[in-house]
């Protein structure tokens, strides 16, 4: 039972003294696995680098044993070369063979071909390769060409069943030129040749290979490989370097999958390639074993400190049990401060730091209901519109003024009169206020609000977090409104006027020069096609001097009338000064265009005014143009429709004229109608 409630207490790490353990032996662990993870990349390493070198030399060898190899017979067959002569006689050449028959210790065979490529003598002896044409061998034409000795891509032999490759070497005529090649047969399997390969041992896994330039297996220890394409070339970039020429070490995927350790030399006289091949978890297999030894040492190590360090801290930890009863019993009203009998400097300072702590806190409790009362004071007398919100978004407090200003009774839900704001502006306030809440910036909108008397408000809302100076924490927002109404009817008026003509309503210069350039900007955005509308009145003077201007006023304000009510909605008119009147057709096209200001000539011509009996009519030149990709600017567009204007006032008047970029007789061919 003791033994049962030790344990408990030992892995109880709910208390100070448990988490101290636990923090102790999890920074041991810790300690531990960084110097072991540090020994398992240092040994990794060093490991890595033993086995390269190891590799690195046994691939030298061997490519330097297969390189004496093959030089030895390609020296051995330019020697039978010699002794054979020029001769084509093919008796001649068989009994050379056969007096030079300890040759078979280095080849399964022997064959002679002449310069056609067909095969004069054999030893030993088979039946049908006497006669046998080469011409067509890959071999025969490598001999041919480059006319010094070369060893073939490997093939399957006839008679035997088993992957060879040919050792030739060129004959020449005493002029020196290509009279056939002698060549002798090495076959592939694990002996001869490639027996010292069969005899490398490179661990469990490891293996050695050989293979051709052009990616032909030689020897492998998988003898289903030999004679076939290299495996998994694409993966293994450097078995891919190796088979252009490259030498060296790597760290790549083995034809199994996984990484491991490569070696590459080259045999130069054969155009062949040998690999050494080590799996990386066979090379660091006894690493991995020395360090599991260690961990699981260290580990046994760490659990049987437990209880010495449970008893440790334990005596440690005793003042801490003082101390807390001590500040149960201030709680408590039992006694004024804590005094603890230790010299641990920090138990001291948080003893000390707690007294300081109960003597402030007494003394703020004192002062909160002054200040408490003398805010609800000050908020209450002051004259502008007040509002206090905690940090969920609750309004909490309205001022009397501001309860006055939105026509609101005190205690009215909060959800009942947030809908009387205007539903344009609630969905904005809406976001801005929770950004407010979730960013701690300041809430500063203006909106619209419709009060229960349907009066409508413009009010601007400022509102600021409330944060304690000493820790940072958030209390909540305090806001003023202010009734803006007056200002924004005012404003409203003065923007209006600035853009439109008094006489007539429609959009001054400036007006209509800015919604320009707005289409303009779009046009150069987005390619929206606008035309563009520009116009004075012909016969316009006459009117002023014999009416007056009061007359002329009535015959402005009367095609203002009927060119506003000729466009679309969306059009923009304008009056820029005088008789002189703009139209902005967006989204329009020059047909569409021509087809509008047809339309505007036709209706202005029927307009008229009497003065003593005489009745005045005035008709219009209309200069039409669109927004084109080579305009720099709007002045290039106003200056192109003003010349069609000017153009429409030369050509008789009262008419339309097309001013494009472009511009020839063609552009108004597409306006004409087939007659």
């Amino acid at each position: 039972m003791r033994f049962a409630c030790l344990l408990k207490n030992l892995f109880s790490f709910s208390s100070l003294k448990g988490r101290l353990l636990l923090g102790l032996s999890f920074t041991l662990l810790l300690l531990i696995a960084l110097v072991l993870g540090m020994a398992w990349q240092v040994g990794k390493t060093m490991v890595q680098e033993t086995n390269m070198s190891h590799l690195r030399y046994e691939a030298t060898l061997l490519a330097d044993e297969v390189t004496q190899q093959i030089e030895m017979r390609f020296q051995a067959l330019e020697r039978l070369s010699e002794m054979i002569g020029t001769t084509e006689d093919a008796s001649w050449i068989s009994y050379q063979l056969q007096q030079n028959d300890s040759l078979l210790a280095l080849f399964e065979g022997i064959v002679v071909a002449n310069s056609d490529g067909e095969v004069i003598a054999d030893w030993p002896a088979i039946v049908g390769r006497v006669g046998l044409d080469t011409s067509e061998l890959e071999y025969f034409h490598m001999l041919r060409g480059i006319r010094r000795p070369y060893v073939s891509e490997p093939f399957v032999g006839r008679a035997s069943g088993m992957p060879m490759v040919l050792v030739g070497v060129p004959r020449f005529t005493k002029q020196g030129e290509f009279d056939g090649f002698i060549g002798g047969v090495l076959s592939l399997d694990s002996g001869g040749i490639f027996s010292r390969l069969a005899k490398v041992r490179l661990g469990e896994k490891g293996y050695a290979g050989v293979a051709t330039a052009s990616g032909k297996v030689l020897y492998h220890p998988e003898n289903s490989l030999i004679n076939a394409s290299v495996p998994n070339k694409a993966l293994n970039p450097w078995l891919d370097l190796a088979l252009d020429g490259w030498e060296g070490d790597a760290v790549g995927r083995l034809v199994s999958g996984e990484m491991g350790l490569q070696s590459y030399a080259q045999i130069w006289p054969a155009g062949w390639i040998v690999g050494l091949y080590v799996p990386i978890s066979q090379a660091q297999l006894p690493l991995a074993d020395f360090i599991k030894q260690l961990w699981w040492t260290w580990v046994v190590l760490v659990l049987l400190m437990f209880p010495l360090l449970w008893w440790m801290l334990g005596r440690v930890l005793t003042p801490l049990r003082h101390l807390e009863k001590q500040i149960g019993e201030v709680g408590l009203g039992h006694r004024e401060s804590v005094s603890l009998a230790t010299k641990m400097q920090e138990l001291q300072q948080v003893a000390s730091t707690f007294n300081r702590v109960e003597d402030e806190r007494q003394l703020l409790l004192g002062n909160l209901q002054e200040r408490e009362a003398f805010l609800d004071s000050v908020l209450n007398a002051a004259p502008q519109g007040m509002f206090v919100a905690n940090m969920k978004g609750d309004i909490t407090y309205m001022n009397p003024a501001l309860l006055d200003m939105l026509g609101i009774l005190p205690g009215s839900p909060m959800e009942s009169w947030l809908k009387q704001i205007h539903m344009s502006d609630r969905d904005g306030a809406k976001d801005m206020w929770l950004h407010s809440l979730r960013t701690g910036s300041d809430f500063v909108r203006q909106l619209r609000f419709l009060r229960s008397d349907n009066e409508l408000l413009w009010l601007d809302i400022h509102a600021r977090v409330v944060t304690l100076s000493q820790d940072g924490h958030t209390l909540g927002l305090v806001g003023v409104v202010k009734d803006i109404t007056e200002r924004r009817e005012q404003e409203a008026i003065q923007r209006w006027e600035a853009e439109h003509d008094p006489l007539t309503g429609l959009l001054n210069r400036r007006g209509f020069e800015r919604r320009l350039e707005e289409a303009f900007a779009d046009f150069q955005k987005t390619s929206t096609p606008s035309a563009l509308l520009l116009f004075d009145l012909d016969h316009f003077k006459p009117i002023n001097d014999e009416g007056g201007h009061a007359l002329g006023d009535e015959m402005l304000r009367r095609i203002a009338q009927v060119v506003a009510w000729e466009v679309r909605r969306s059009d923009h008119v304008a009056r820029q000064g005088g008789d002189e009147f703009g139209v902005l057709l967006p989204s329009c096209t020059l047909a569409q265009a021509r087809r509008i200001a047809e339309s505007l000539r036709q209706s202005v011509g029927e307009i008229s005014v009497t003065h003593e009996g005489k009745e005045y009519m005035v008709t219009l030149s209309i200069g039409v143009t669109t927004f084109d990709e080579e305009d720099s600017n709007v002045s290039d567009v106003l200056a192109r429709a003003d010349a069609g204007s000017y153009k429409a006032k030369g050509m008789g008047r009262d008419g339309v004229v097309v001013n494009m970029p472009h511009n020839n007789d063609d552009v108004m061919a597409l306006f004409d109608s087939p007659k």
